[in-house]
């Protein structure tokens, strides 16, 4: 049996995805999470094969998450569910370790045969991005995002998601000086001298994945 874990901050979609997984043979879901960072202690506590991952959670997204996952004991494997069909999106997934990038419109008929391939080793996308796969490491936006630290990325979603210093630090659990360190920090990296311009150049390069989607 291949087990599954599966994160995603609705629960409605996540009790569609396990009645789905239900269904096929030779696939167990072990466990869900509500967000990113609850997908990494998840991981911990069930030691999952696959993990099944909206790209678009609050507070830790799914790529970050996959990143996260990717050095835990266990070798999880991540396969991501999104909406867009963004090549710097998709790109970046597979910069993140992940074995997989399905769009949401064809899970029903993608995401089991996702889940095995990624088990064994192999990458799926969906068949209709399959031609769109970027050249690793091209574009502005991929030198951009690799200039910040995991933590810095975890701050600049945060701040985009319009959490103050406090409130950060108690997502985190920092303290609000260690937050302002990493701000000025990533400020520094990206060339921005106050938050509606880390906001929009956030935006603009993709840096972060909100949890409505949008980026």
């Amino acid at each position: 049996m291949i087990r599954v874990l599966l994160a995603d901050d609705h629960h409605l979609v996540r009790k569609a995805l396990r009645a789905l997984l239900e269904s096929s043979v030779g696939i167990e879901v072990v466990g869900e999470a509500e967000d990113g960072r609850d997908a990494v202690r998840s991981v911990r506590r069930h030691r999952p094969d696959v993990v099944v991952m909206d790209i678009a959670m609050p507070g830790m997204n799914g790529l970050d998450a996959a990143q996260a996952i990717r050095v835990l004991p266990g070798n999880a494997r991540v396969v991501i569910l999104s909406m867009h069909d963004d090549p710097v999106l998709i790109q970046r997934a597979l910069d993140s370790g992940v074995r997989g990038y399905l769009l949401k419109s064809s899970i029903s008929e993608e995401l089991p045969a996702a889940i095995r391939a990624a088990f064994a080793g192999r990458l799926f996308l969906s068949e209709a991005i399959r031609s769109r796969v970027p050249v690793s490491g091209s574009g502005e936006e991929a030198n951009i995002f690799r200039r910040l630290t995991p933590r810095e990325r975890q701050v600049l979603q945060l701040v985009v998601e319009g959490l103050i210093n406090r409130e950060i630090a108690a997502t985190l659990g920092i303290s609000p000086k260690t937050v302002e360190k990493h701000r000025a920090s990533l400020m520094s990296k990206l060339g921005v001298h106050d938050v509606p311009a880390l906001v929009r150049l956030a935006m603009k390069h993709k840096l972060v994945v909100a949890a409505d989607g949008n980026t």
